[in-house]
């Protein structure tokens, strides 16, 4: 089977972790008390084409765009970290929606999803 390179899309995938604690926000106005996670971080993106040296985007490049979002929360309070400092929760969602809309990737690259998970059983989606 021949595959077409120029018109195949290609993904690739890259985890990050960090360790940060929150309180959320409740329903009925209250704060949870503040505890610990093990974050993981995916990104997903993809490309049309491969380029000059066979590849999406170096994968070294993209956890390097990766940690310099995820780096300044290890070891904080993520209730004290921007974008988290006002009335936005620091729930698994909005760490992943905040992720993906600062991702800043290179041309032609495109952002498919970032995954959150808070432990190893749950985690948030947000998808393009």
């Amino acid at each position: 089977m021949r595959l077409q390179r120029d018109v195949m899309p290609f993904q690739i995938a890259s985890v990050r972790k960090f360790c940060a604690a929150h309180a959320l926000k409740l329903y009925d106005g209250s704060m949870e008390p503040v505890h610990g996670h093990n974050w993981r971080v995916q990104v997903r993106v993809s490309a049309d084409k491969l380029d000059a040296i066979g590849v999406v985007m170096d994968f070294h490049e993209l956890e390097h765009l990766i940690d310099q979002l995820v780096v300044p929360w290890h070891n904080r309070h993520l209730n004290e970290c921007p974008p988290f400092t006002t009335e936005l929760n620091p729930t698994a969602e909005n760490v992943a929606f905040h992720i993906g809309r600062s991702l800043k990737l290179p041309s032609g690259v495109t952002l498919l999803s970032v995954e959150v998970w808070e432990t190893d059983e749950n985690s948030a989606l947000f998808e393009l």
